[in-house]
C-alpha cells in the first residue's frame, strides 16, 4: 500500500520546522518543546504553544502546563540537539531540574521565595501557580527531560529515585533520542497525545473463580501475551478516564446504539448480564509494555501506550451502561509489541493483522484498513488547518457531531474524498465499479498521492457542483463522472498555482454569485452534450443501449467524449469557451 520509509532525523527536524510558520515567534529549541507537548500530553498545538515559557531566567523550564482536568503539573526542559543520539547530557544538568520536583512539592515557602528571586517574572508567576495546585489541590507532579541526545542509564535511574524521594505523587520521565523518535512515529500514526499507562484489573471475587491468567512470551518475535477476564465496569472505567485517546490505532470510530451488534450487546447487558462474557469475542489491547502489581488486594496489569485495537464497540457500550456492566465480565487479550527500533514494518505489520484477524463481528470494508494509514492522517492535519473536519474512519453520525462541535467545521468523508480524486483523474468507468475499489492497491496511491489540501479540495469543490447540477434528473446522474472527469480536463489548466486554486474554493465555499454563476453554466453546458453523445452513439432498436448501461460500463468513454467535441459545431464549442472564459474571469479576479 502507501509503504512509507523508516523515519530519520531530518523528517522530525522537518516537522519541526513546518511548525516554524505557524509559530514564528518561537526559536526552534522551543518549537521542539511545543512539538513533545503536542505528541506527548497536549490535545491541541494551541494549548502546547501557550505552555511554553521562553526567555532567560527561566530556571530549566522551557514549558509549564497546570492541566486542571488531569489534575497534573506537567514541567518539561527539553534539549534540542542537532545530531540524533550524539551528545550524553551531562549529569548536573539533569539533576538541576529535580530542583522544580522539590519547589513544587516541598521546599519551605521562604526557600521558594529565594529560588524565585532570579527567575523572570513571567516564569515565577507560572511557578506561584503551579505551586498553588500542588499544595493547595493535591495536583500530581510530572517532569519531563526531552532531548535528542542521550542519557546514562545511571543518570536516569538517579534521577527517578530522587524524584520518588521527594514526593509519592511525583514523577519523572526521560525522553531520550530513541524515545522521541518513537514518539515521533507514534504522532504521525495520529496517536497523539498516547496514554501513558493504564491499570487494567484483573477480575476476581463476587462468586466468581480465577485460578491464574495466561500469560506467553514467544522468544522469535519477542511478543508478549496476557489473556485474563476483567468486570464490566472496571473496562467502563478506562474508557471514562482515557477517552478516545484509547482508540487512536483502531481503523473504525464508534457506530452508535443503533447497530444490530450494539443493540444485541445492550440487551444482553439488560436482560442476562451474567452471560455477555460468552456471547462477546472480548477486547484486545496493544501496548508497549505491561507489568503484573498488587495494590488494596487488586490484581492489576499496568500497561504502557495502551490502545484497544478491537473492541471499542465493546468498550463504548459498557461505559454508556456503566450500572449494567458492573454485573458484566469480558475477555481481554493484552499484546506487548516490542519497539526496539524506529522501523515501521514489523511494528505496523503485526498490528494491521491483528486488526484484520479480530475485527469481524461488525464488517471490515477494504477502506477501513486504510483509515490509520499515515497519508491519511497526514490528509486529516492539513485539511484541519483549513478548515475541514477529515473523517478517515467510519462512525455514527452522533460520533461525527461530537467531534465537530457546532459549525466549527465542514465535512468530508476519505470515501467522498477517493471520489473526487478518481472522478477527475481516473476513468470514469472506475469509480462506478464501486468506491471500496479505489482503496485497494491498485488505486490508493493514485488516489491519495499525497496530502496537499490544493490538490484534494477543487477537486472535491467541483464534484459537488457536478453532483447537485444533476439532483433531481436521472440521466444526468448517470452522466456525471463522465462530466466531472471531462470538466477536470478542461478546468485544470485554468486552475494551475497555488492562489488560483485556493481562490476556486473560496468561491464554491461561500457560493459567491460572480464565481458559481459562469460556473454552473459551464457544467450545464457539460452535460447538455454529454447526453447528446449518449443519444448519438446507443445505437437503435434493439440493440440500443440504455442510458446507465452506456455510461457505467465502457472504458475509455471520456476519449470518446472528447473526440465528440471537437467533432461538434463551431457555435457550440463556442458557447462552452466563452463560458470558460467567464469562469476564469471570475477566479483571476476573486478577492479573499
Amino acid at each position: 500500500m502507501n509503504k512509507q520509509a523508516d523515519l530519520t532525523f531530518k523528517d522530525l527536524q522537518s516537522e519541526i520546522k513546518e511548525l516554524s510558520s505557524r509559530f514564528n515567534r518561537f526559536k526552534d529549541d522551543d518549537l521542539f518543546v511545543l512539538w513533545f507537548l503536542r505528541a506527548y500530553i497536549t490535545e491541541t498545538e494551541e494549548a502546547a504553544a501557550d505552555a511554553i515559557t521562553g526567555g532567560s531566567n527561566d530556571k530549566g523550564v522551557d514549558a509549564l502546563l497546570v492541566d486542571h482536568a488531569a489534575q497534573c503539573v506537567f514541567v518539561v526542559q527539553g534539549k534540542y540537539r542537532q545530531a540524533l543520539g550524539s551528545k550524553s547530557e551531562p549529569r548536573s544538568e539533569v539533576m538541576a531540574f529535580l530542583d522544580l520536583a522539590a519547589f513544587l512539592n516541598s521546599w519551605p515557602d521562604n526557600d521558594c521565595m529565594a529560588y524565585l528571586k532570579t527567575a523572570d517574572e513571567a516564569v515565577a508567576e507560572r511557578l506561584r501557580e503551579a505551586r498553588n495546585a500542588v499544595q493547595k489541590h493535591g495536583y500530581d507532579t510530572r517532569l519531563f527531560f526531552v532531548t535528542t541526545g542521550k542519557v546514562s542509564p545511571t543518570v536516569r535511574d538517579d534521577a527517578m529515585t530522587q524524584v520518588r524521594q521527594v514526593s509519592k505523587k511525583a514523577r519523572i520521565e526521560i525522553i531520550d533520542s530513541h524515545r522521541a523518535m518513537l514518539l515521533f512515529r507514534d504522532y504521525l500514526d495520529g496517536v497523539a497525545p498516547p496514554i501513558p499507562s493504564a491499570d487494567l484489573e484483573m477480575e476476581a471475587g463476587a462468586g466468581i473463580q480465577v485460578n491464574g491468567i495466561s500469560q506467553r512470551f514467544d522468544h522469535n518475535t519477542g511478543v508478549e501475551s496476557w489473556v485474563f477476564s476483567m468486570r464490566g465496569a472496571a473496562v467502563a472505567e478506562i474508557f471514562e478516564k482515557s477517552g478516545l485517546r484509547l482508540f487512536a490505532r483502531n481503523i473504525r470510530g464508534y457506530m452508535g446504539e443503533k447497530t444490530s451488534v450494539n443493540q444485541g450487546m445492550v440487551a444482553t447487558l439488560e436482560s442476562e448480564p451474567e452471560k455477555f462474557f460468552f456471547y462477546n469475542n472480548g477486547i484486545t489491547i496493544v501496548c508497549d509494555a505491561a507489568e503484573r502489581k498488587g495494590a488494596q488486594g487488586r490484581d492489576l496489569l499496568r500497561v504502557d501506550n495502551p490502545q484497544i485495537i478491537n473492541g471499542q464497540q465493546t468498550t463504548r457500550t459498557l461505559a454508556a451502561h456503566a450500572k449494567l456492566a458492573e454485573k458484566a465480565s469480558v475477555l481481554v487479550k493484552v499484546i506487548v509489541v516490542p519497539r526496539d527500533n524506529n522501523q515501521r514494518d514489523g511494528f505496523d505489520g503485526l498490528i494491521s493483522a491483528i486488526v484484520a484477524g479480530t475485527n469481524w463481528q461488525n464488517a471490515i470494508k477494504q477502506s477501513d484498513l486504510m483509515s490509520n494509514d499515515r497519508r491519511q492522517i497526514e490528509i486529516e492535519r492539513a485539511f484541519r488547518k483549513v478548515g475541514y473536519m477529515y473523517l478517515r474512519k467510519r462512525q455514527s453520525k452522533g460520533e461525527t457531531r461530537r467531534a465537530i462541535g457546532r459549525g466549527q467545521y465542514r465535512v468530508i468523508t476519505k470515501e467522498e474524498l477517493a471520489q473526487a480524486v478518481a472522478g477527475c483523474e481516473l476513468d470514469p468507468t472506475i469509480i462506478r465499479s464501486g468506491r471500496e475499489k479505489l482503496f485497494s492497491e491498485q488505486y490508493y496511491n493514485t488516489v491519495f498521492p499525497n496530502s496537499d489540501a490544493d490538490f484534494y479540495l477543487p477537486k472535491y469543490w467541483l464534484m459537488r457542483e457536478v453532483s447537485w447540477s444533476s439532483k433531481g434528473k436521472p440521466e444526468r446522474a448517470y452522466a456525471k463522472w463522465l462530466v466531472l472527469n471531462s470538466l477536470w480536463t478542461r478546468i485544470e489548466p485554468l486552475l494551475r498555482g497555488a492562489h488560483r486554486l485556493r481562490s476556486f474554493r473560496k468561491i464554491c465555499e461561500s457560493q459567491l454569485r460572480d464565481g458559481v454563476v459562469p460556473l454552473s453554466k459551464v457544467i450545464d453546458l457539460s452535460f447538455i452534450e454529454a447526453l447528446r453523445f449518449f443519444r448519438d452513439s446507443r445505437g437503435s432498436g434493439e440493440s440500443a443501449i440504455d442510458v446507465s448501461a452506456f455510461f457505467k460500463s465502457r472504458k475509455g468513454l471520456e476519449k470518446e467524449f472528447s473526440k465528440f467535441i471537437k467533432a461538434g459545431p463551431e457555435s457550440r464549442r463556442k458557447t462552452f469557451e466563452n463560458a470558460l472564459v467567464a469562469f476564469k474571469a471570475a477566479v483571476d479576479n476573486f478577492e479573499s
